[in-house]
């Protein structure tokens, strides 16, 4: 019987039990990979103080994150085909996260729908939305989110194009996966997942068969939604889905301090710092590089979140001590989900916390307002303040 002790031992057994073609789409960036890795690395930059002979007694992780309060500072980030990597994995989700006491943010490009989700939870949940260019579908996605009850909208602001992934169109990437001979063999010999796969008839996008004009044929999914992103997305819209939506408004992908202030002045309700997991721009700075001057600029005007390469309870330290008010987490929670469903999600949950807890003591901290910039160490020109070019 496997010990899961740490992510790393959760992400092993991910790997084991679900289809590569899966697996590679969660481990993947953009291009050359250098924004996926450095999101990782640059975390592991930043070292702590160790304090001594401090009371650690009556510790506690509770803390607030837009106003809802929560078990820890940490939220579900938006996964796309989470339902591929587990059967019904956006549901086993939501549950773990709901009774956990942490934010759960079903992505636009999800396997279970919005009312899938809602039908089968006992907790509000967060939608992430992406916008596509036929407006009916986006003023009627926002509608069904909010009869759903969600309770906050995740706009994504670094998607009007989408990033090429090179392993996941040698693997042929989809929902359902093309069925290549590789494809074929590889899942044949997950026979947990399949098993999962043949009790539940949800295997397409959710979100959009049956909703969108034109596409209910399955097999135009993927067409349909590299058709669909729009590249004219701008701040005008920004204000328009707040007005459509009418509650809070969280804006995600913000990795520069111009951006950072326009989504301060926009009425949102937080911004969270992030390269979309390295998987937009390859080449962008880190989330954790890119945080302390967005903080320095904005960050009495609006809670500031991050995202990007956390994957420790320590990590979610860093990211609090440099001053974010949350830390956003998407592959742990899916190694988790892969490894073992629901109870997966929460054991990934469950390890972050511990983790939490016990550096914020060893640093001499018993809350989470009490986590400030004296309890890290910042190597020098960790902000990434690199020299502006020069005309001519």
């Amino acid at each position: 019987m496997t010990v899961i002790t740490s992510i790393d031992d959760l992400k092993a057994l991910y790997a084991k039990r679900v289809p590569k073609v899966f697996y590679d789409y969660c481990e993947t960036g953009s291009w050359s990979e250098q924004t996926f890795h450095d999101n990782e690395r640059d975390w592991d930059e930043i070292r702590f103080r160790q304090r001594v002979a401090v009371d650690m007694t009556n510790r506690s992780t509770a803390s607030t994150i837009i106003g809802q309060d929560v078990a820890m500072p940490v939220a579900l980030s938006p996964v796309g085909l989470a339902g591929m990597q587990h059967a019904d994995g956006e549901i086993h989700a939501a549950r773990a996260a709901g009774k956990f006491g942490v934010p759960f943010t079903l992505s636009t490009m999800s396997i279970c729908s919005i009312e899938d989700v809602a039908e089968n939870t006992d907790k509000p949940f967060w939608f992430q939305l992406y916008v596509m260019r036929d407006k009916g579908f986006l003023r009627d996605i926002i509608e069904r989110a909010k009869a759903a009850r969600c309770s906050a909208l995740v706009l994504t602001l670094d998607l009007q194009l989408l990033g090429q992934r090179h392993k996941d169109i040698k693997n042929g990437l989809g929902a359902p996966p093309k069925l290549t001979l590789r494809n074929i063999i590889d899942m044949a010999t997950k026979v947990r997942w399949g098993l999962g796969m043949l009790g539940t008839k949800r295997r397409f996008f959710g979100n959009i068969v049956g909703h969108v004009k034109g596409v209910d044929d399955p097999s135009d999914l993927i067409a349909w939604t590299h058709q669909q992103f729009d590249p004219t997305l701008d701040w005008d819209d920004v204000e328009e889905i707040r007005e459509m939506w009418g509650g809070p408004l969280i804006l995600k992908g913000i990795l520069d301090v111009e951006d950072a202030r326009r989504a301060a002045q926009s009425g949102a309700d937080a911004l969270i710092v992030s390269n979309h997991g390295g998987r937009q721009l390859d080449g962008a700075i880190s989330s954790a590089r890119a945080l302390p001057d967005i903080l320095d600029a904005v960050g009495d005007q609006i809670e500031v979140h991050v995202d990007g390469g956390i994957r420790s309870g320590q990590d979610v330290l860093r990211a609090l001590a440099l001053g974010a008010k949350a830390a956003w987490i998407g592959r742990p929670w899916i190694y988790g989900l892969g490894a073992m469903g629901e109870a997966g999600v929460t054991k990934a949950l469950e390890i972050l916390q511990k983790e939490l807890d016990m550096t914020m003591a060893l640093c001499g901290r018993r809350r989470i307002g009490e986590i400030d910039r004296d309890i890290i160490l910042v190597p020098k020109g960790f902000r990434g303040e690199w020299e502006e070019p020069t005309a001519g």
